[in-house]
Formats: structure tokens, C-alpha cells, sequence
């Protein structure tokens, strides 16, 4: 299975029980933990009742 890694953009050929899918190392996937709670990804706008999909709250 290929994976271009979401951080670094390195394309590598991994086996499907790969530990850091979709990162290509723990490097980088503690890179993206650090972006994350260091507030680097944000949420443009909350979230409004028409975002969700039907039935995620047991609606139809």
C-alpha cells in the first residue's frame, strides 16, 4: 500500500498494519499531535445543525 504522509509529503510503500498510517514515522506523526495541541488546526466557523448528516444522532 502507498501513503504520501499528510506532514512531510514523502510517498512510501508501507504494509497495511503499518504503526504510523497515514504519517510516514512517528516523527511525523508526533509532529501532527504537536500542530494539533498547539492549536495550529482550527475550525473556520461552528459547527451549524445543517453540517451534520442525517442519522449520526439517531435522526433519519
Amino acid at each position: 500500500m502507498k501513503i504520501r504522509c499528510p506532514i512531510c509529503h514523502k510517498e512510501q510503500e508501507v504494509p497495511a498494519d503499518f504503526a504510523y498510517r497515514p504519517f510516514c514515522s512517528q516523527r511525523c506523526k508526533t509532529i501532527d499531535l504537536g500542530n494539533w495541541l498547539g492549536e495550529a488546526y482550527r475550525i473556520s466557523r461552528p459547527i451549524a445543525a445543517d453540517d451534520e448528516e442525517p442519522g449520526v444522532r439517531g435522526e433519519n
